[in-house]
């Protein structure tokens, strides 16, 4: 099939935007090969691998990474379960006030981070609830679940029914029919929402501000060491990580859904 090449002008604008999107992230990674360790100079002075391994040898680096990690897991773990509960409520069965149920679900992620982040604390405050690694996760939670959310409701709306009914004709009982008949059919969409939902809360700041008390996601530690830098240099090498392992998954759940008509999700 003959496809017109686009217009120069088009084209012009095209990479023009790529450029503007992605230039300051290429700029992290040229300074995290730096060799002034105070400022930053263009062209660089130099480049250097030293800065990995100053970072690898860097403990608080390693705390805030390990609390980035077990947050984002356990964050994903509870979207999976109530995201896809809640998209099964909604797709299969019809009920009073189901729209408004499905706008309480999306909110947390339409809502700016910041009105979400007060919200929290004050919550938590009123319930004496003291802030730790349990409050870090209820916060990533409430956006996190729309992203699983989105993903499974459109993956249950293909599901017939009849499907369902044959199942159940044939002996299945529930749990049979949810692991032989529906888990198949919405495993990939899981698989990209848990992704996607991952990657969102690995790299949230805002509402981990107001949930954290005085511990540290990695997110939070670039930020200090941005406002009272000692090296330079090793928090963009900590940035090249958090860009890597928020890209990754993001592509795994783009090449999942591709060539379907799921929602792949949003980003926050």
């Amino acid at each position: 099939m003959h496809s017109e090449r686009a217009p120069l002008g088009l084209r012009v604008a095209a990479f023009a935007g790529l450029l503007f999107l992605h230039l300051p992230i290429l700029l992290i990674f040229v300074y995290a090969f730096t060799t002034e360790d105070k400022s930053y100079q263009w062209p660089p002075p130099g480049f250097t691998t030293q800065w990995f391994g100053v970072t690898w040898n860097r403990p608080d680096v390693w705390q805030a990474l390990s609390l980035s990690l077990k947050v984002a897991a356990i964050s994903t773990c509870i979207a999976l379960i109530l995201g896809t509960l809640a998209a099964a409520a909604v797709s299969r069965a019809a009920f009073w006030g189901r729209e408004a149920v499905t706008l309480l679900v999306i909110l947390p992620i339409a809502l700016p981070g910041i009105i979400t982040g007060i919200a929290l604390r004050s919550a938590f405050n009123l319930g004496e609830i003291p802030f730790s690694t349990l409050t870090i996760v209820l916060g990533h939670a409430t956006f996190c679940i729309v992203v699983v959310y989105n993903n499974s409701v459109a993956r249950f709306r293909r599901i017939s029914g009849s499907m369902l009914e044959a199942s159940a004709d044939l002996g299945a009982n529930g749990f049979q029919t949810f692991r032989h008949v529906v888990l198949p059919n919405i495993a990939t969409a899981l698989l990209a929402g848990g992704m996607l939902a991952f990657a969102l809360s690995f790299d949230e700041v805002i509402v981990t501000t107001f949930t954290a008390g005085q511990q540290q996601t990695l997110p939070i530690w670039m930020l200090e060491e941005l406002v009272r830098p000692r090296q330079r240099p090793v928090t963009n090498v900590v940035a090249m990580v958090v860009v890597i392992v928020t890209f990754l998954p993001i592509l795994a759940a783009y090449y999942l859904t591709r060539g379907t008509t799921d929602t792949a999700g949003s980003g926050k």
